[in-house]
């Protein structure tokens, strides 16, 4: 069971220490801001050009390259893509570690699968948050906070458990929970849970879906709004009261198919599957494969490919013209 550390956590630790952001994502952008209104001295490491620039500015931050940012900084933050990461940190951030650098990552894949070269001086520690960036911002702002994900790879100063306390409640994790973990159990369930579950499980669910009952001489729309534009009503339910609790919310009928016909569909092929999945996960031959595909651009460009081809398809046409019916009040 994981203990919520949320009482042990105080951000004194990093009061007024320099803090460099690395790269401004949609998770950077949020955890830069957040330090900065707590009261760390805060800046952001971002190659010129392009959104994450753009970012950084729009959050009030004049971005460095980051050779300088690392430079200035005790404590630095990861926000680059896993990819781009081993090539930027062997050639811009480890010829200048020093003994008093901390390396803080989001996520614990580089660490986990061993690609980068990381001095023993340093420390290595991650704060995780179980939410997207724009929750990380709009909770801290609102006065709550986004629970996070802790874990310590390498102490060389001793201190490295309290840093990544400080910066968890920097972001404002202490005021929600902040659960103690490893890089291996985070970097692995978080990849899990992407591929089975989040991203590809529900997004090949919801088309399969989709095509058997356009297949079967429904209209689109109607496959569309069954099959996933309320897929949000039944999240949102499981998200704030467990799938227990959203069973005794909805009609008897919808309960009843759930109870008898969803092992049908989620049956024991697929528990297979996740567990070939897994497995990839674990023994790190999915790590190998992303980090090859990503190097090839003829892949790259292949997956980007695949990628328009899908959003120039029926589902995305029908799912715009929809999304524009319902939602355009929400929006406008």
């Amino acid at each position: 069971m994981l203990t919520n550390l949320a009482n042990s956590a105080s951000f004194e630790p990093l009061r007024e220490r320099p803090v460099a952001v690395l790269g401004c994502g949609a998770q950077g952008a949020a955890h830069a801001a957040n330090l900065r209104d707590s009261g760390a001295r805060v800046c952001i490491g971002q190659r010129p050009g392009g959104s994450g620039e753009r970012r950084a500015r729009d959050a009030g931050f004049d971005p460095l390259p980051i050779n300088e940012a690392v430079r200035r900084s005790e404590l630095l933050i990861f926000g680059l893509p896993d990819d781009a990461t081993p090539d930027i940190f062997a050639r811009e951030i480890r010829p200048l570690l020093r003994p008093g650098h901390t390396l803080g990552f989001l996520h614990g894949f580089v660490v986990h699968y061993g690609l980068l070269e990381i001095p023993a001086a340093v420390d290595v520690i991650l704060c995780a948050p179980k939410g997207q960036g724009r929750a990380v911002r709009s909770e801290f702002v609102a006065g709550g906070g986004v629970g996070a994900l802790i874990a310590v790879h390498q102490d060389a100063s001793g201190r490295a458990r309290q840093t990544a306390l400080a910066w968890a409640a920097g972001i404002g994790s202490h005021r929600t929970a902040i659960f103690d973990t490893t890089f291996r159990d985070e970097t692995e369930t978080d990849l899990f849970g992407e591929q089975a579950v989040l991203c590809g499980g529900v997004s090949a669910l919801v088309r399969t879906a989709y095509d058997t009952l356009v297949n079967a001489g429904y209209p689109p729309e109607l496959a569309y709004l069954e099959c996933c534009h309320e897929l949000k009503l039944v999240a949102d339910l499981i998200y704030a009261e467990g799938i227990a609790g959203m069973r005794a919310r909805i009609s008897s009928t919808a309960r009843y198919g759930d109870l008898t016909r969803g092992s049908r569909v989620i049956g024991a092929a697929t528990k297979a599957a996740m567990s070939e999945i897994l497995g990839e996960i674990r023994s790190g031959a999915f790590a190998r494969e992303f980090i090859e595909a990503s190097q090839k651009s003829a892949l790259r460009d292949g997956a980007n490919a695949m990628s328009a081809s899908a959003n120039a398809d029926d589902f995305e046409r029908v799912g715009r013209g929809l999304r524009e019916l319902l939602l355009r009040r929400r929006i406008e």
